[in-house]
């Protein structure tokens, strides 16, 4: 679960089937269920159907929390351009970001850098999408040191310009749930 739209489904899931839940965050839920009416099956099935999975390996578990702790940061708190990314990951799990990276990259598609540029690009086309702000602005609330560097890494990950994103924005917004 990477965003609170997922909470609220998975919240509703279990209701439905009757799951007390104990504790519900992002890419975590502490259930109860009574085992006669209910299994883990159950359970693992009703999830895959809505784009779910269960995850009970430990590292697979802090891969999904590191994920869930990039989209948390640069998504649903205020962003702060001056921490940079590794140490508020080193201090959030008190692991070195060497461990979380390797970790993280041993059950991702890509590495954990990557995973964070593409992380803050989908902001920034938020934002841009928006009009709110400039892209000055939106270069430091992100983090970049200038424009040119944010409209670089913004056409290396989504194939075209600044420019060309805000002549339609609704176009090239993404509908991926892992995205925000």
């Amino acid at each position: 679960m990477s965003c609170h739209c997922c909470i609220r489904l998975v919240r509703r899931l279990f209701d439905e089937h009757g799951i007390i839940i104990e504790g519900i965050t992002n890419g975590e839920a502490r259930i109860r269920f009574d085992e006669e009416l209910v299994s883990l099956d159950d359970i693992a099935r009703w999830l895959d159907e809505e784009g779910f999975e269960i995850v009970q390996d430990r590292e697979e578990r802090l891969a999904e929390q590191i994920k869930s702790a990039v989209i948390d940061l640069v998504h649903h708190t205020t962003f702060n351009a001056m921490i940079r990314n590794s140490d508020y990951l080193v201090e959030k799990f008190n692991l070195s970001y060497q461990h979380i990276s390797t970790v993280f990259s041993r059950h991702e598609e890509l590495t954990l850098e990557k995973f964070i540029i593409q992380q803050k690009i989908e902001k920034a086309k938020e934002l841009i999408h928006y009009g709110d702000i400039t892209l000055s602005e939106i270069a430091y609330i992100m983090g970049y040191s200038s424009v040119q560097y944010l409209s670089t890494q913004f056409k290396n990950v989504t194939g075209i310009s600044v420019s060309e994103f805000k002549k339609d924005p609704a176009r090239y917004r993404s509908d991926d749930p892992n995205s925000h």
